[in-house]
C-alpha cells in the first residue's frame, strides 16, 4: 500500500524506503535491504504528501529530518525516470 495516496498496487509497481538496522532511512529498489519498510507509488503527490504529513516519521517512529525528506524526494524522481515514469498516472 502506497504511504502517500493508499493505492493498493503490487510491490514490484512501487518504491521501497526502509529504515535499515543502523537506523538509516533509504529507499530500497531492490526491496531485499533488511530494515522496517514502507512503500510510495512515485505519484507527485504521493511524494509531496510525505514531507508535507510527515509520513515517513510516523511510518518509522522516529524524526526524519528535512534533508532527507529531500534526498527521497530525488531518489524517488530517479527511480521513476529510470522505470519510465511507469507508475505515475
Amino acid at each position: 500500500m502506497c504511504l502517500g495516496c493508499g493505492a493498493r498496487l503490487p510491490k514490484r509497481e512501487m518504491l521501497r524506503i526502509v529504515k535499515t538496522t543502523e537506523g538509516e532511512i533509504k529507499t530500497d529498489p531492490t526491496g531485499k535491504l533488511n530494515g522496517r519498510g514502507c512503500y510510495v507509488c512515485g505519484k507527485p503527490e504521493c511524494t509531496a504528501l510525505l514531507r508535507k504529513k510527515r509520513k515517513l516519521s510516523q511510518s518509522f517512529g522516529c524524526e526524519v529530518p528535512a534533508d532527507t525528506y529531500d534526498r527521497i524526494s530525488t531518489e524517488i524522481n530517479e527511480w521513476l525516470t529510470e522505470n519510465g515514469g511507469q507508475n505515475i498516472e
